[in-house]
């Protein structure tokens, strides 16, 4: 089934048709990124309201309970700020997701997804791993290496976008706050990498814009390859003039015809 934002690619020439595209894509981008920051603050704030207590929703290392967490830990957090920090990464990097890999993206997602969460899980430290800082880093880390991998210009920007604004995750995948599960950072940057390594020619390329001297260039080597346009051997050249011949000095000429009076 193909969706509305696979409709809407991506072009080079700004024209009314490409433009009306690109709104619908932006448009369904930021639908799905919203859903998504959506669902996490629905989380919060009902479990706050109703005095829950989320610990239990978060990945428990090698703890048979603790499984659950693998999909319920990212609508979990452990405060207001935690929350508030990880609205506006989440949400921005899903976008730009969507955006510029929409086919791509609906596999990536879930695969950094339950890949970080099950990281964790196996390996990460005995205590209690919660909120949505490994999947934020995920796309960071997708984003970056499908610029790199893709080399079109809108994947280049944005892989630089991301770093100018993220690149500081890079730092967060190493141990530093024993209050920060950076074990949560490394996975999830791990399973955005293999992501874009697995995904990175799922969505077809945006068209190259065509300059007029690559045009000009092109139809050079295409009329030098015609034979049409061949020159031909001296030998061929036609007599430019068939005539009566003076002999003048021993040289051999053409008589002019005199102008004609008006």
């Amino acid at each position: 089934m193909i969706s509305k934002m696979d409709l809407a690619p991506v072009t080079t020439e700004a024209n009314a048709t490409a433009v009306e595209r690109d709104r619908s894509r932006v448009f369904w981008a930021v639908v799905g990124a919203t859903g998504l920051v959506a669902g996490i603050w629905l989380a919060w704030l009902g479990a706050f309201a109703l005095g829950w207590d989320m610990d239990d929703l978060g990945i428990r290392p090698r703890d048979l309970h603790g499984l659950i967490g693998i999909l319920t830990a990212p609508f979990v957090h452990a405060s207001f700020e935690h929350l508030m920090s990880n609205t506006l990464p989440m949400g921005l990097l899903a976008a730009l997701a969507l955006y510029a890999y929409p086919r791509a993206t609906r596999l990536a997602l879930p695969f950094i997804w339950i890949v970080s969460g099950l990281g964790v899980w196996l390996w990460a430290r005995p205590s209690i791993h919660v909120g949505i800082s490994g999947i934020a880093h995920g796309l960071m880390f997708y984003l970056f290496f499908m610029g790199l991998l893709r080399r079109d210009r809108l994947g280049i920007a944005i892989a630089l976008t991301v770093f100018f604004l993220y690149g500081g995750m890079v730092m967060t995948v190493l141990p530093r706050d024993p209050q920060v599960s950076f074990e949560y950072h490394f996975f999830g940057a791990m399973a955005g990498a293999i992501a874009a390594f697995a995904w990175h020619k799922r969505d077809p390329q945006p068209p190259r814009k065509r300059y007029s001297w690559e045009i000009e260039e092109e139809e050079a080597q295409r009329q030098a390859a015609d034979p049409e346009f061949d020159l031909p051997r001296p030998e061929n050249v036609p007599v430019l003039w068939d005539g009566p011949r003076q002999s003048v000095g021993g040289d051999n000429v053409v008589p002019l015809r005199p102008r004609r009076e008006e």
